[in-house]
C-alpha cells in the first residue's frame, strides 16, 4: 500500500513552528508522506525561528487535492500578515479539498481560512479563541466549541501550539480511518 500523502500549507514566513513540526512528526511516525506548500516556493522561517522549505507553490499551480489524502493549514501570525484568509487561490484550495471528500484540517487562527472558504457550515470547530477568529467561524455557520481539538467528520481543527501534538494524532486517526474506508 502506498503511503498516505498529507499536504501542509504554510504562510511564507510567520507560521507557528509547533503547529507544523509536531503534527508532521506525528504523521510521519505513522508512515505518512508529508509535503509542504505555500503561496510560493522557498525556504521560510517560523515565528520561533524554525526553517522549512515549501517545495510546492500554489502560484505555480503545483498543488492538487487529487495528490493528497488530507491538507493541514498551519496557523501563526503569517496567516494574518499574508492575508491567507482572503487569498482567492488559498480559499479555492480549501474548497477543492473539501469538495473532493478529502480530510481538511486547520490549527490556531488557520480555521479562518476554512470559514472564508465556506467549508465549516454546520460543523463543530475550534480555533485560537480570539474574537476575530470566533466571529469568522460563527458567521460562516460553524459551531465553535472552544475545545483543544475537534473532529467533525473529515474536518479536524485545533486551538493552537499547545494542542499541536493531539492535533497531529487526530489528523492521523482521520487519515487512517479514511484510507481504511477507501480500500
Amino acid at each position: 500500500m502506498a503511503k498516505p500523502r498529507i499536504l501542509f500549507f504554510i504562510a511564507p514566513d510567520g507560521f507557528r513552528d509547533e503547529e507544523l513540526f509536531e503534527p508532521k512528526r506525528e504523521l510521519e511516525s505513522h508512515g505518512c508522506e508529508c509535503a509542504i506548500a505555500s503561496t510560493r516556493r522557498g525556504v521560510f522561517i517560523g515565528k520561533l525561528g524554525g526553517k522549512v522549505e515549501a517545495k510546492l507553490s500554489l502560484e505555480a499551480g503545483e498543488v492538487h487535492a487529487s495528490d493528497f489524502v488530507a491538507i493541514v493549514f498551519v496557523g501563526g501570525p503569517g496567516v494574518e500578515e499574508h492575508e491567507l484568509d482572503s487569498n482567492a487561490a488559498v480559499l479555492a484550495l480549501a474548497r477543492e479539498f473539501a469538495s473532493a471528500g478529502k480530510i481538511v484540517t486547520a490549527i490556531c487562527i488557520a480555521p479562518r481560512i476554512l470559514a472564508a472558504a465556506g467549508v465549516v457550515e454546520g460543523k463543530r470547530v475550534t480555533a485560537f479563541p480570539d474574537d476575530e477568529t470566533i466571529a469568522a467561524l460563527k458567521q460562516a455557520g460553524a459551531v465553535f466549541t472552544g475545545r483543544p481539538c475537534e473532529t467533525d467528520g473529515k474536518l479536524v481543527t485545533a486551538d493552537g501550539p499547545r494542542s499541536a501534538r493531539i492535533f497531529g494524532q487526530a489528523v492521523a486517526k482521520a487519515v487512517f480511518e479514511s484510507v481504511a474506508r477507501n480500500q
